[in-house]
């Protein structure tokens, strides 16, 4: 079985080989990566890692701003993706954590009954008060994060999505694929959530705005969720919000965004079964050629980065605030305060 994973990354030099490694644990065999303005090693990594037939390293194609939409256009037509059984499109960030059969992605397929595409809801995992960027595998620095089924008060909890090659695909979204025709031709589609049940209609005929990337997770993990460490350590969110994200440059990460995935009200650390052989793939993709020192010097870049950040007062404050920021979400705050259970600040 031939399954691809597509991303886009900007200076994620750091968490590029735990990402790679994770995935080859869970079946994937191909990679897609498209990189732009990286300035951390990540692009120079990725060409070495290439070079070693480990991955498809592109540059984004994308003339303004909208860079995960266009690389996603692109990556229809590249061999590795249409020559592909399936394809999975997510962020290095994020980690599907299989709770079935051998813990790999064919055998979450094979508890779906094979369907065209399968959806896995996010579990967003908190900060975990951790300040300090730690060169070791992300999946076990953190384990805690909102209540699986419930996040800032919604049932509905965003989604990715693995694709079957013979879906009748219009085009690649970030979080689902969208299908040829509408009506009747969407009926016919087999579709599930991790749980192996079809998906809700509203969201397979993306009928509704605020369903179409997104579902109720109650339920719909008995085979798969999808971890998503959007926070990491305090100093590699300073630095993820001085670098902007792949869809909005130079887009700042306030107060808001820290809060709402910064629930640590669920612990969950089934992810962590995974460590063993995970660090086994990471030294075996260290050992090839100069990849452990183009991963160091992506280490160096990412570190010296939040040394400089911290030298500007700005970011100091940013960090004292994020550092102070209650743990519950705006949200449920201020739910709480309506019903007179906390006092107004």
């Amino acid at each position: 079985m031939k399954i691809t994973a597509v991303t886009c990354v900007k200076n994620e030099g750091p968490f590029l080989l735990e990402w790679i490694a994770y995935h080859r644990v869970l079946g994937v065999t191909d990679f897609l990566f498209y990189s732009n303005d990286c300035s951390d090693g990540t692009d120079t990594l990725l060409d070495a890692l290439a070079a070693l037939g480990v991955v498809t390293h592109l540059a984004n194609p994308a003339k303004g701003r909208n860079y995960q939409m266009e690389a996603l256009k692109d990556a229809k037509e590249q061999p590795v993706v249409n020559g592909a059984d399936w394809v999975w499109i997510a962020d290095v960030d994020e980690f599907p954590n299989i709770h079935t059969g051998d813990h790999t992605l064919p055998a979450l397929i094979e508890a779906c009954g094979n369907p065209m595409a399968i959806s896995l809801n996010f579990q967003f995992f908190a900060n975990d008060g951790i300040d300090a960027f730690t060169d070791a595998p992300v999946i076990g620095q953190f384990g805690r994060s909102h209540n699986p089924d419930l996040w800032c008060g919604e049932a509905a909890i965003e989604v990715k999505t693995l694709v079957r090659k013979d879906f009748p695909l219009q085009y690649y979204g970030a979080h689902r694929p969208f299908h040829k025709g509408k009506g009747k031709k969407a009926k016919g589609l087999d579709w599930t959530d991790g749980s192996g049940r079809a998906v809700p209609h509203r969201f397979l005929v993306a009928a509704n705005p605020r369903r179409i990337r997104r579902f109720p997770a109650a339920g719909a993990r008995d085979f798969a969720t999808l971890n998503h460490y959007a926070l990491r350590s305090l100093d590699s969110y300073l630095v993820k919000n001085d670098r902007g994200d792949v869809n909005r440059e130079n887009r700042d990460f306030d107060d808001t965004y820290w809060r709402e995935r910064n629930d640590p009200a669920w612990e969950d650390l089934s992810i962590r079964r995974y460590l063993p052989a995970l660090e086994a793939q990471i030294a075996e993709l260290k050992a090839m050629g100069d990849i452990a020192g183009l991963h160091d010097a992506c280490v160096a870049a990412h570190i010296a980065k939040r040394d400089a950040l911290l030298a500007e007062e700005s970011y100091r404050e940013m960090r004292a605030q994020l550092k102070a920021a209650p743990k519950l979400p705006p949200q449920e705050e201020e739910m709480l305060r309506d019903l007179g259970l906390l006092e107004a600040s």
